[in-house]
């Protein structure tokens, strides 16, 4: 038990840590539309249980969606319902989640290795390039790493304390948060996790550290939060079972089913270049964790456990077929840890901390001078990144402005440690990090691509009961949201899971071409959203009459009435 004294500081840390990075996170967090598909996707869901009052089946466009477990669905419908559907609200959530993450690691990193290290381990994993960038973005995967850090954290914390309250208290965290991260992305929650602490109890013959487990109550509790809405999605949609587990987990690991394949070594720019500004600190501060190796790996058997989280997950989502960015967020808490616990150390070594340090500073400056590189050449030619050149023009400014600071800090960061020490060298690759990502959030309006929100707002206005919205070969998943309507569709399925929701299948919502040329004669009022390129041979047709009611820069609202 900790008296008032020594908790103090915990409150302040804890205070400085939110006030930072919530500033950090949340600064201009709704300066602009949800982007498609996956923000409006994760913000459309979240509004038709407000709308509809079912809780158990996530529906996308009035269609059961059984891709993934309604954790931050209902995370977000209650943002929505307490802050309004918009994007501040909806992407609090994430935010929250973040700077969880944040406070996740700075605690266990103190209770490990001294306050010092949990402050740096806290502050390294807040300013990495990914984690800030996906703590401002709708997906479920920051969610998920949070929870899956939490297992894993109250693991190892458990295993470290004798019988009692307080190792208690922690294995049933461990189970708690197992079955929410199970509830946010499926049987990951536990089988990775899981994995992660039986390869490390069996590789390094902890086995003893185990007891006890408080195994259980703990299953008790793990199964009271994770069962009723399994059993009660099963029990409702007799589609779900086999889309959830043989789809979702056992087909999108083994084949190709999802459409993101990549090569086996995908995820190491995604490592490299996603915990900067601190990836040049990865390589010492592991072998520094691991120092005697094999022979001596019972002594470090703690360090070896955050190696065992970070490889298991990096090799286990590297094998599987399906890969996007996100998926390799779950390594970043443990590596943070091990850096931070490996920086405290060196600060504390006086003079040689600047000659451990120089490697990394190195690795610093050259990823500034690569990232300055490629934002000029991103934005004066754009045609080499596939980018509007109207669009490059309007992101010039903020450019210019980020690819100063990152040469700037690349430049000063090195001569600071060798002047005024290393404590003076971190700092400024810190501020580096946080004038790069304000900056970045000023440009965000600029970087997204324009949606459709605009004219879901018009015929959020102007539509009346009665007339039919149609989305016209494609479905706008932020159109739904911010017209706070279902849609029609016209000759697109998408992820639009049909095959799941025959009651959708039988509602006439989702037609062909032939059957819209029938109802555009008709003399019901129709609303059409389409991508301009998808209606040049429409509108070439003399034959169909239409009327241009907006546009966008990509996309066309066109009625068959005035």
């Amino acid at each position: 038990m900790h008296t008032s004294e020594n908790s103090a500081p915990w409150r302040l840390d804890l205070l400085g840590l939110v006030l930072v990075f919530g500033l950090l996170f949340g600064f201009r967090l709704g300066s602009h539309p949800l982007a498609n598909p996956d923000e409006g996707r994760y913000a459309e869901i979240p509004r038709e249980m407000l709308a509809t009052g079912d809780w158990v089946t996530p529906r996308l466009n009035g269609v059961n969606y059984f891709e993934k477990p309604p954790l931050v669905y209902w995370v977000t419908a209650a943002a929505e319902k307490f802050s309004g559907p918009c994007e501040w609200s909806v992407r609090a959530v994430p935010v929250l989640f973040a700077l969880g993450g944040v406070l996740l690691t700075y605690a266990a990193g103190r209770r490990l290795h001294g306050r010092l290290a949990g402050l740096a381990a806290a502050a390294m994993l807040g300013t990495t390039l990914l984690w800030f960038a996906l703590s401002r973005i709708l997906l479920l995967d920051m969610a998920v790493s949070v929870l899956m850090s939490a297992v894993l954290f109250c693991f190892i914390l458990g295993v470290r304390e004798p019988a009692g309250p307080r190792r208690r208290w922690l294995f049933y965290g461990l189970y708690a948060s197992m079955a929410l991260a199970t509830l946010t992305k499926g049987l990951i929650g536990f089988l990775v996790t899981g994995a992660v602490m039986f390869l490390w109890l069996l590789i390094f013959n902890q086995w003893k550290r185990l007891r006890p487990l408080y195994l259980p109550t703990g299953a008790l509790l793990f199964l009271a939060l994770a069962l009723p809405w399994h059993l009660l999605a099963a029990a409702r949609n007799p589609t779900w079972a086999h889309r959830y587990f043989v789809f979702e987990h056992w087909e999108r690991f083994f084949s190709r089913a999802s459409g993101h394949p990549g090569p086996w070594w995908y995820f190491v720019p995604i490592v490299l270049f996603g915990f900067f500004p601190w990836s040049g600190f990865l390589w010492a501060a592991v072998r520094k964790a691991l120092r005697g190796g094999w022979t001596r790996r019972h002594e470090n058997a703690d360090a070896w456990f955050f190696v065992t989280w970070a490889g298991f997950i990096f090799l286990f989502f590297s094998i599987s077929h399906s890969k996007l960015p996100p998926y390799i967020l779950p390594v970043f808490p443990a590596l943070a840890v091990l850096v931070g616990a490996w920086l405290a150390k060196t600060l504390d070594s006086g003079a040689a901390a600047v000659a451990w340090l120089r490697t990394g500073l190195r690795v610093f400056a050259f990823l500034c001078g690569l990232l300055a590189m490629a934002l000029l050449v991103a934005v004066l030619w754009p045609a080499l990144v596939k980018m509007d050149a109207a669009q490059a023009l309007m992101l010039q400014p903020p450019a210019f402005v980020m690819t100063a600071v990152l040469l700037l800090g690349g430049i000063l960061a090195p001569w600071l440690a060798r002047t005024r020490g290393p404590r003076a060298a971190l700092a400024a690759m810190a501020a580096t990090a946080a004038l790069f990502f304000g900056t970045l959030q000023i440009a965000a309006p600029d970087i997204n691509k324009p949606g459709t929100k605009s004219l879901a707002l018009l015929v959020k206005s102007s539509a009346r009961p009665g007339d039919r919205v149609l989305h016209y070969h494609e479905f706008f998943h932020d159109f739904t949201f911010y017209a706070e309507r279902v849609v029609d569709v016209v000759a697109y399925k998408g992820e639009l899971e049909l095959e799941e929701d025959a009651a959708a299948r039988a509602s006439g919502r989702f037609i062909e071409e032939a059957r819209f040329r029938q109802l555009w004669t008709g003399a019901g009022r129709l609303w059409v959203v389409a991508r301009k390129r998808d209606v040049k041979e429409l509108f070439a047709d003399p034959a169909f009459r239409y009327h241009l009611l907006g546009e966008s820069p990509d996309h066309y609202l066109f009625s068959n009435q005035p």
